[in-house]
């Protein structure tokens, strides 16, 4: 193995966790991870929460140390451009230079998607919120004295929009969520838990605004207005934009490397159309044994498991990626918790857990196929496992609260 140079773009959860799975599975080549943010890589699923709401110091905790690196004899470089691949050449081109490569992994993430709106790019205080940057000037203007941020905006219902809706909220904000389709978190969970975290925003003060799109922003000396497409203006003194991401591809295309709309496609090993380029995390199409043959999926978890993989192909294992994915959010007091796809789902079943609390559980006829969870770890933990071991669950005990969750299997 030694003499190889494998080089990894994209230093976030997939390419940090690729390069030193490397290690762990034996690799001494050359290990190359760049990354053109220059800050050392972190965690981001705090941003939108604990960072956002600058209260806990420890909320912004990068990967690894700086010197687990070194360590690793891994060439991080930070604050580096891609430019290119050169496929016939085997080089990689970066702002600092060529590097020659034997396999070269794609870890390029997403970007967040802007709509045309108009007066949007001349709005104040508009922000999306995908990286450290993002929150860092989110939370510098909340906290400057000269410009009191009193009426927030969000558009888009999603997982990142409501978690910062709740972090803007807990910082004194009044906060409007507006969402095109019918119900927030239409397109990642199901009716049951969005009713839940609707009945939750409001209570905590938040507005919600669903079947409606943002038409113009209009801004002025005196005030800031978001304009919907009924006519209501919405007063802003900050918007967050959150509807969705545009999979980072260009590198991949322009390489000759084959790609879907929704992502590089990859096979079970991470592999993509060109030999010994491979791609893993939220920028890949991939196959998966129960979830079908073009999935995507945006999460830590399925970029962390998809460079496990990889780091084993690298080195010569025969391994392939079946994780069931899982995900999380944290909104106020309730902790949402989700394992599984619901996508052949054909009958729900929903468990009151407490009055602050419950779990819903898919079901494709009487195989288990998702469980949702709202502060109801037990249900999480036992449906993740049971839907691993395709156990059967017996219906009627699972909705009589009387009964314990354990104790629901047939």
């Amino acid at each position: 193995m030694s003499g190889n140079t494998c080089v990894i773009v994209g230093a976030s959860h997939g390419g940090v966790n690729c390069a030193f799975e490397l290690r762990k599975q034996g690799f001494d080549g050359d290990i190359v991870l760049i990354d053109k943010d220059p800050q050392l890589p972190y965690h981001r699923p705090p941003l939108s929460k604990a960072f956002l709401l600058g209260g806990d110091p420890t909320a912004l905790q990068p990967l690894k140390a700086q010197s687990a690196y070194a360590q690793s004899d891994i060439d991080l470089k930070l604050g580096v451009e891609v430019e290119s691949l050169d496929v016939s050449a085997k080089q990689v081109v970066t702002s600092e230079g060529a590097i020659d490569y034997d396999s070269v992994v794609l870890a390029t993430g997403a970007t967040p998607f802007i709509p045309p709106i108009s007066g949007l790019s001349e709005a104040k205080n508009s922000f999306v919120l995908r990286d450290a940057n993002d929150a860092t000037d989110i939370l510098a203007a909340v906290q400057n004295t000269e410009n009191t941020i009193n009426h927030v905006v969000v558009v888009g219902a999603g997982y990142i929009g409501l978690e910062a809706a709740a972090s803007l909220s807990k910082l004194g904000a009044k906060v409007t969520v507006v969402e095109r389709e019918q119900r927030i978190l239409q397109r990642v969970a199901s009716e049951p838990l969005s009713t839940f975290m609707t009945h939750k925003h409001k209570a905590n003060g938040i507005e919600i605004v669903c079947q409606k799109t943002v038409s113009a922003v209009k801004t002025s000396e005196a005030n800031q207005l978001v304009v919907l497409d009924d006519g209501t203006e919405l007063k802003a003194d900050m918007i967050i934009v959150g509807v969705g991401v545009r999979v980072n591809t260009e590198l991949a295309q322009a390489s000759g490397i084959e790609t879907l709309p929704q992502g590089i496609v990859v096979d079970a090993h991470m592999k993509t159309s060109i030999s010994n380029i491979y791609a893993v995390g939220d920028c890949t199409v991939f196959p998966h044994p129960t979830l079908g043959d073009k999935c995507h999926i945006e999460s830590v978890q399925n970029a962390v498991g998809q460079a496990r993989i990889v780091a084993q192909t690298i080195t010569g294992k025969v391994s392939t990626y079946d994780e069931q994915p899982w995900f999380w959010s944290d909104q106020f007091d309730a902790k949402l918790q989700s394992v599984g796809l619901p996508k052949d789902a054909d009958n729900i079943l929903v468990r009151e857990e407490g009055d602050n609390a419950l779990s819903v559980w898919h079901f494709d006829g009487e195989a288990l196929v998702c469980v949702e969870a709202i502060n109801a770890p037990k249900a999480y933990v036992l449906g993740g496992r049971w839907i691993a071991k395709k156990v059967l669950i017996d219906k009627e005990k699972l909705t009589d609260v009387n009964v314990a969750i354990k104790d629901c299997v047939l």
